[in-house]
């Protein structure tokens, strides 16, 4: 009789056991999307990031992934949780003019960046809420605002002073709360290596490159710690491009519009590109043909005229768009003198990212729902969104630009 209990208990005990297995391969995945602001597709071989190395053995790795028109920071961070073009989203650069809200958009300003308005698409963050998940941002763009009617479950306000550890360690909080709690997306935001290359150029950024590869050393190894079934996804916005501060290569705003009327048009500058907004019509042939007389390592636009691959036509786009050669730069008077004199060089992006190579950045992924070691060509960026739907296993999805096809054989079920 004990030997027939005995077998029973063990009858159920390996039924309970078989069962945890399979709901533990039900568990809905988790995803945690970082990006490492201006990090440059050769970033990792140029300075031998370690841990990046060791993290595309592992995972996937693309040659490289090509940001949206224009390579700026705002507009791609917002494409890469919608899937859209910037022209599409509405987000169209760092700096702006609405004119039907008759407002300026502009980064540094609290009230228009939390304002719904200015976002359109649905971010991800959102899809998981709708789709019964919850969601978390540590710092990303458009996450500090009720878009589509609500934030993500767990935000917090951008303030660069945070620690990066202090980033990670939130992060992996949100990761040990009850089940029903956790959030399954998790957008992650570092801004170092975007600010050295700022200020010192790509080839300067060799010390933010390496303690972004610490950093994603730490959070690899914290994920280690923990149970649970997380793909990481490691991206960025937009490469860097060296400027050099002389005269040929800072273009002085200042004089390319000597000679127009300021009354008539509203000019927002944004560095590599900059808008005219006109408000009377027949005025923009007469302007455009002022400043095409005076092309100078930029490219003059009409706003219907521009190139079809940027995906550029919205309301909030200039009627007439200045758009610098790569290794040049917009800007004011006073700032071309103080750099000049400064001397050295400086790293700028928004460039035309179809055509100018340093725009290029970075995707690499691992996790138990990507394939070790596949490797794929360039790609947009506007694909990750459908990618990241796939794996937490949500079909149904807004219309967005990206296509699922271009990750899909990374995808390991």
């Amino acid at each position: 009789m004990k030997k027939y209990l005995k077998f029973i208990l063990l009858v159920v005990i390996l039924a309970a056991v078989s069962l945890a297995l399979v709901n533990r391969n039900k568990e809905t995945p988790y995803v945690i999307m970082v990006s490492f602001d201006g990090f440059r597709h050769d970033y990792v071989e140029k300075y031998n990031a370690v841990n990046f190395q060791k993290f595309m053995e592992l995972g996937a790795s693309a040659e490289a992934m090509i940001p949206s028109f224009p390579s700026k920071t705002f507009p791609n961070h917002y494409s890469l949780v919608t899937g859209l073009y910037p022209g599409n989203h509405g987000l169209v650069d760092n700096n702006f003019y609405d004119r039907d809200l008759d407002l300026r958009y502009s980064m540094g300003n609290r009230s228009v960046v939390e304002n719904p308005a200015f976002y359109g698409g649905l971010p991800l963050w959102q899809l998981v809420q709708q789709n019964g998940m919850k969601s978390a941002s540590y710092f990303w763009v458009g996450s500090e605002s009720p878009v589509a009617g609500s934030f993500p479950n767990y935000y917090e306000i951008y303030d660069g002073k945070v620690s990066n550890e202090a980033r990670i360690s939130a992060v992996m909080d949100w990761l040990k709360l009850p089940e029903a709690e956790r959030p399954n997306y998790i957008s992650l935001y570092f801004s170092l290596v975007d600010d050295q290359g700022h200020g010192a150029g790509p080839n300067g950024a060799k010390a933010s490159v390496l303690e972004a590869d610490r950093l994603l050393g730490v959070l690899m190894e914290a994920l280690e710690q923990i149970d649970l079934p997380v793909n990481v996804i490691v991206t960025s916005d937009h490469g860097m491009n060296e400027v050099a501060s002389t005269e040929e290569n800072l273009i002085d705003i200042e004089e390319v519009l000597t000679g127009l009327d300021a009354a008539d048009f509203l000019f927002v500058n944004s560095g590599a590109l900059a808008h005219l907004y006109i408000e009377k019509p027949e005025k923009i042939e007469e302007i455009y043909d002022f400043l095409k007389a005076r092309e100078n390592n930029f490219t003059v636009y009409k706003k219907e005229d521009l190139k079809a691959n940027w995906h550029y036509q919205h309301d909030r786009v200039g009627e007439i768009l200045l758009v610098t050669e790569p290794d040049h730069y917009i800007t004011s008077r006073s700032n071309k003198a103080r750099l000049i004199a400064n001397g050295g060089v400086r790293g700028e992006h928004g460039f035309d990212p179809y055509v100018t190579e340093d725009m290029a950045t970075i995707f690499y992924a691992q996790g138990p729902n990507i394939k070790p070691g596949s490797k794929i060509p360039k790609f947009e960026n506007v694909d990750i969104y459908p990618f990241v739907a796939h794996i937490l296993g949500i079909s149904e999805l807004p219309e967005i630009d990206g296509k699922l096809e271009t990750l899909k054989s990374i995808y390991k079920k």
